[in-house]
């Protein structure tokens, strides 16, 4: 038999895939905005050595958009899609034996909140233009899982929450054993940590473990945490932490936990708060592009928090204001694809 292995972000990285906010996304109220917060991404991103495939509808526009980006370090292609969360419709990668495979998993827009016929369909795309590397692309359509919703240390734990794995309008109200069974088999897992709490205001996606908490080396998990008593947030994420300290590794051992800042509220026009969270970075195999939201003494923490982790990356913080209108941040903008 010949073992899965789901591989953790920070251990192979040789693109990352994005995709252009457009007049027929959501963005497009505020679309001159939109676009260049994701230019200053991919700018940091090329600007860093990573390659980049970027989806547009535009070609010409796009290639004026990144112009000032490395090409040698761009692919821009032209594909139909709903939204730019390339995270959550993106292939997750397991390794099986000594070959990668890119798992393509259904994409029904966060539990059919949102239209994503187009998005379901960006990974064939990908595998019909020879984007994917040819061969390892496998159809597991039938089973809805979305990228920001596990977290792996690539020895075999996934970190994932209940609220968002066990939805009934993603697989059916299928239950905590049945949907652990299809996780184990697809991605390769043998041990699986159910989060019951935490949520953020503002966030779509039923408590993204992105949003969250994250796995790094060293048996560390960084969490979002919250130290205002006064904040609506401050009793979810305080059982989240306390559980958190309950986790074991597959060795019986407690996880070091690394507490990331609170951003302060930020706010829509509307007066609704928006998700923000500093868990929400991109991790490679040299970077870390943590998102930042003007906030210069939260900002510099985090960026300091997530230090004690990745000591030997290099930290590149990006303004993500712009991303949280629509309620997202970096990390769910991109998807690794070794």
């Amino acid at each position: 038999m010949i073992d899965t292995r789901l591989i953790a972000e920070w251990e192979v990285c040789s693109r990352i895939l994005l995709a252009l906010p457009e007049e027929t996304t959501d963005w497009n109220y505020v679309l001159h905005e939109a676009r260049n917060q994701f230019a200053r991404l991919i700018q940091a991103l090329t600007d860093n050595g990573e390659h980049c495939i970027v989806l547009c509808q535009n070609l010409a526009e796009a290639e004026s958009l990144l112009s000032g980006c490395d090409s040698t370090l761009l692919t821009l292609v032209e594909a139909p899609y709903n939204d730019t969360w390339t995270r959550d419709y993106g292939p997750i990668t397991v390794q099986r034996g000594d070959r990668i495979r890119s798992l393509d998993f259904g994409f029904n827009g966060w539990g059919l909140k949102f239209a994503a016929d187009k998005d379901n369909l960006v990974n064939l795309f990908l595998h019909d233009n020879l984007l994917l590397d040819p061969g390892t692309y496998c159809n597991v359509r039938e089973f809805i899982l979305e990228g920001g919703s596990v977290e792996t240390d690539g020895r075999g734990t996934l970190l994932t929450t209940s609220r968002c794995l066990l939805s009934p309008n993603r697989n059916g109200g299928r239950g905590k054993r049945e949907i652990g069974e299809r996780l184990k088999e697809y991605l390769g897992v043998e041990h699986i940590l159910w989060l019951d709490h935490g949520a953020l205001e503002g966030d779509d996606t039923d408590s993204h473990i992105d949003t969250l908490c994250r796995m790094a080396p060293d048996n560390i998990i960084l969490f979002t945490g919250c130290r205002n008593m006064d904040d609506p947030q401050f009793e979810e994420l305080l059982k989240m932490r306390a559980q958190l300290s309950l986790f074991r590794n597959m060795e019986g051992e407690a996880y070091n936990l690394v507490e990331l800042p609170l951003p302060d509220p930020i706010f829509d026009v509307e007066g609704n708060r928006l998700p923000a969270t500093y868990a929400n970075y991109l991790v490679t195999e040299r970077n870390l592009f943590m998102p930042v939201y003007d906030q210069p003494a939260n900002d510099q923490l985090a960026c300091q928090t997530v230090r004690i982790a990745f000591p030997d990356h290099k930290i590149v913080p990006v303004d993500c204001r712009t991303l949280l209108l629509q309620h997202g941040s970096l990390h769910c903008s991109t998807m690794q694809i070794p």
